[in-house]
């Protein structure tokens, strides 16, 4: 580890560690949602076909608002920001212009591999049914990805992605998203998800999708462990059969420390938090977001509170992640430098979350390894 300078607060800026511009590292992103990551003047331009009035209507002081509104330490309220971005989202062409520019931001960020869940229950208001709505999506993702290559890639490289098709886990249309996801995973469909306010939701309540899930040998992560507890995210290993674990920050309920000194933290590990690290099952952690829905707020209230460290330290499989760039004002390269300034992380650190999240992907093994080559070889050129 070593001492950074604190990054600029803009995540458009460029973010530096050991002098090397993170933007330009290869990178993977494992946790984003397509609702969360849109463009301020496109909700402008799509809110305006539709007549829809916003509380903005300039690009910047919008993306501002966005950021207020998710700063309110509740999960419940950070997602009521999604009732606008979801409502001009009701189109095919709306639902594949915000996939297909989600693309380009993530390869001008120096992602190389994207998983981009979201949940086409939401996206059905004006007519469109569920296969449509994925249609349309990959249809954005797959121009996105032509775009890319067809100007050269960013910093020299392109972008894979997939959709991780997600349910509300409020709702009652679990399988039927379920056998959605399956029928699209040919189609670039890589996995299953479930998501929403989580308190009072388990993913027990789900268990018959899940349960079809497993007889078609299709994985999925589960949003677990971040506005609940321990409960929850035992719920989402045994009744989700979770690869990973969407957050899972507060995991780190089950880890008690015993004492400490100087240089040294021991710690023991509960039967649940042992069987994670064991298992090596990722945790999609994402910095800025727990810290606008008091995910970690059993903790602290500032990044450096975040037991992100604890859970490294302890060689728990942590990937970094952005959640949501649009109400967490950040993206990939910008989670990755503040948490470098919070915790003293340098660039063997950063491969190391790059490393974590491309073998913890939905792709094929030899699909993992050669894009954890390709990351490898990113950061030995830096």
């Amino acid at each position: 580890m070593s001492e950074q300078p604190a990054p600029t607060d803009s995540p458009n800026a460029h973010h530096v560690v050991d002098g090397v511009d993170v933007q330009t590292l290869p990178k993977v992103s494992l946790h984003d949602h397509l609702d969360g990551g849109l463009r301020p003047q496109t909700i402008i331009e799509l809110a305006d076909d539709i007549g829809l009035d916003l509380p903005e209507t300039d690009a910047d002081a919008l993306g501002d608002w966005f950021a207020r509104q998710s700063d309110s330490g509740s999960l419940v309220e950070y997602l009521k920001t999604f009732d606008v971005t979801t409502a001009v989202m009701q189109t095919r062409d709306g639902l594949a212009r915000v996939a297909r520019e989600f693309v380009l931001d993530l390869a001008a960020d120096g992602v190389v591999y994207g998983e981009i869940r979201w949940a086409p229950e939401q996206h059905l208001g004006r007519g469109l049914s569920l296969d449509q709505a994925v249609e349309a999506v990959q249809s954005g993702l797959e121009q996105g990805v032509a775009d890319v290559r067809a100007n050269g890639g960013s910093a020299g490289t392109s972008i894979r992605v997939g959709q991780l098709v997600t349910a509300m886990r409020h709702a009652d249309r679990a399988l039927e998203i379920a056998q959605l996801a399956v029928r699209h995973r040919d189609a670039g469909v890589v996995g299953f998800d479930i998501a929403g306010a989580e308190a009072g939701f388990p993913p027990s309540n789900h268990r018959v999708a899940f349960d079809y899930l497993a007889e078609q040998y299709f994985p999925a992560t589960v949003h677990a462990g971040e506005a609940d507890g321990l409960a929850s995210i035992q719920s989402a290993l045994i009744d989700g059969r979770a690869l990973r674990l969407g957050h899972g920050v507060r995991l780190a309920e089950d880890i008690t420390i015993e004492r400490q000194d100087d240089e040294n933290i021991y710690v023991s590990l509960g039967r649940l938090s042992q069987w994670v690290k064991d298992r090596e099952i990722a945790l999609e952690l994402s910095p800025s977001s727990n810290l606008q829905t008091g995910a970690i707020a059993a903790w602290g209230d500032e990044l450096v509170d975040h037991p992100f460290d604890l859970l490294y330290q302890l060689g728990f499989r942590v990937t970094v992640n952005t959640d949501n760039r649009l109400m967490s004002h950040t993206t990939l390269s910008r989670e990755l430098a503040i948490l470098a300034d919070a915790f003293g992380y340098d660039l063997d650190d950063l491969e190391t979350f790059q490393l974590n999240a491309a073998r913890s992907s939905f792709l094929p093994l030899e699909d993992r390894e050669d894009i954890a080559e390709a990351i490898s070889a990113g950061f030995d050129a830096a």
